[in-house]
């Protein structure tokens, strides 16, 4: 219906989270072999990532296995929504958990096994830098009509659940650059209140992150739309069109990735039929789906 899939997204997701659980057994491996619980914590930290991408990649497949199927009346799209929603609010829960260790460190110091820390830890930054590679948003045009507000809706392009995955990846490289800074200053400088204190910061990043992810997937979710900037190109075609008409109710909201549906109940002159408004709102391809209710005029 009005979800076209994003198979390279798919693709990548699942490479990425095939990565992200290897490293993950390697640190908690490696922690535990080092007897270091800073890279143990940070195996443990990267498990709910791999959780995440694991959910972004059955979201992936569930919308592609129901895609056809009837009960879903404008696809499964948000299958990929919801998930995306759900992966922020586990990030929500990362960012608390590493502000709750970070709190316990920094009155808590225990001693860190600094040159295997850092070793493992630049593993771990560069494999988060190769998934984050893998999972960037490559999205960047507007495949539709050119016209006065194209670049208006470039955001509704995004894969959101393609850029939950990205960052909770993100979220573990920031992690691990602060972990290596953090590990750095204890080594060469005995700043081991740096660990601790990098965590917090790690924290506030990923909060940040997460509370614009659910801001954006939430908005879809509850199909708060009705300030976007189709709204406004609806009206002008409906309104400034070929016969005068006004729009006396409104409903828009989103059915696909940069797709849009809506329905309206349009006051004109006696005997103008709905299709002449369906024919105007027709040069706009993410109208994908169009009710018209035609009231006349007294």
């Amino acid at each position: 219906m009005f979800n076209d899939g994003n198979p390279l997204a798919e693709k990548n997701t699942r490479r990425a989270m095939a990565l992200t659980v290897v490293m993950m057994v390697v640190e908690i491996s490696g922690g535990w072999w080092f007897n270091s619980m800073a890279v143990l914590a940070d195996g443990w930290h990267m498990s709910s990532h791999a959780l995440a991408l694991g959910l972004a990649a059955f979201a992936y497949a569930c919308a592609r296995r129901y895609r056809d199927d009837p009960r879903f009346a404008f696809g499964t799209w948000k299958i990929e929504i919801l998930a995306g929603f759900t992966s922020a609010i586990l990030l929500l829960g990362v960012a608390a958990i590493m502000a709750f260790e970070s709190i316990v460190r920094m009155f808590r110091p225990s001693p860190i096994h600094y040159e295997q820390a850092i070793a493992i830890a630049v593993v771990g930054l560069a494999v988060n830098l190769l998934c984050a590679w893998w999972l960037r948003d490559q999205h960047h045009h507007h495949h539709g009509h050119e016209h006065g507000h194209a670049a208006h809706h470039h955001h509704h392009h995004h894969d959101l659940n393609q850029r939950s995955a990205y960052l909770h990846v993100l979220a573990d490289a920031a992690t691990s650059v602060l972990a290596i800074v953090a590990l750095l200053g204890g080594l060469y400088f005995n700043a081991s209140w740096l660990d601790p204190l990098m965590g917090i910061v790690g924290a506030v990043l990923v909060s940040v992150w997460a509370w614009g992810l659910i801001r954006q997937t939430g908005r879809v979710l509850l199909d708060a739309e009705m300030d976007a900037p189709v709204v406004a190109e609806i009206r002008e075609a409906v309104e400034q069109g070929e016969v005068a008409a006004w729009i006396s109710d409104l409903h828009v909201w989103q059915v696909g990735r940069g797709r849009f549906a809506c329905a309206m109940e349009v006051v004109t002159a006696p005997g103008v039929e709905a299709e002449v408004f369906r024919r105007a709102l027709s040069v706009h391809e993410e109208i994908v789906h169009v009710t018209v209710e035609v009231v006349a005029s007294p």
